[in-house]
């Protein structure tokens, strides 16, 4: 059985963590290193911080609170927001985080899904794939914030990430994200049941019941948490203990 691991996600905007709801109306939501500190000391399993402006903006992301972040946790950390070359992924890598999250700039360059890989290797490779329902059982992948629909398909993308190499999909449901009214099952299955790399479920999670819907029926490994844990509406303990008296192995 898969141990499911349970992922804070830290979207970070003009060095503040935030959260919207549809990647709009973003409300602040504390500073990243407090954040990460606190989930760190919580029992989170991983941590994934994402400049979430840096590509919209043109920049690079901000490489010196991913090194306070890494200073002050001591779980798997994954960096996201304006990466678009090898030397972007070295950098960051060499600042302290684990794993780097591509989005645009794979779609732009898959090159560089399978460069990376090739040189840092697979499990340091998450592809980020942000999917807006078109039609029954059809999505469509989303770039730069949630912006730019590219006219690829989700599952076809999802294929395609995972021969150039990635080790892992963060999937994101853009008409769930900040609703709390569930992850998208279908969505997250779909992507699931037609890769064998672990899927991250993201956008959605409102309470206890969503996240073991996640896991179970949308086959997810992992399911990200912004909103009901940013806003204490749960905590991570209350999580993992509610997810191992359902079954599940998670890491106590």
């Amino acid at each position: 059985m898969v141990t499911i691991r349970i992922i804070p996600c830290l979207d970070v905007k003009e060095g503040k963590v935030v959260k919207g709801v549809h990647f709009e109306n973003l409300k602040i939501a504390g500073d990243p290193v407090e954040n990460a500190s606190f989930y760190c000391k919580e029992g989170a399993d991983e941590l994934v911080f994402l400049d979430i402006s840096a590509t919209v903006e043109g920049r690079k992301t901000m490489v010196e609170v991913v090194k306070k972040v890494a200073e002050v946790v001591f779980i798997p950390f994954t960096v996201g927001g304006g990466i678009s070359s090898i030397n972007d992924i070295e950098t960051l890598l060499s600042n302290g985080a684990d794993k780097i999250s591509i989005n645009t700039s794979a779609v732009k360059t898959p090159q560089l899904i399978k460069e990376g890989a090739k040189k840092f290797g697979s499990q340091c490779i998450v592809v980020a794939i942000d999917a807006k329902r078109i039609g029954d059982k059809k999505w469509e992948v989303y770039i730069e914030s949630g912006k730019k629909k590219t006219g690829l398909d989700v599952i076809e993308w999802a294929k395609r990430v995972e021969e150039l190499g990635a080790g892992e999909i963060l999937l994101t449901s853009i008409d769930k994200d900040g609703t709390q009214d569930g992850y998208d099952i279908e969505l997250t299955r779909e992507v699931s049941e037609n890769v064998k790399i672990p899927v991250i479920a993201s956008g959605g999670a409102g309470k206890l019941e969503h996240l073991y819907e996640a896991v179970v029926y949308g086959k997810a490994s992992a399911v990200l948490l912004a909103s009901l844990l940013h806003f204490r509406i749960l905590t991570i303990p209350q999580i993992k203990k509610y997810l191992f008296e359902k079954g599940l192995d998670v890491r106590l």
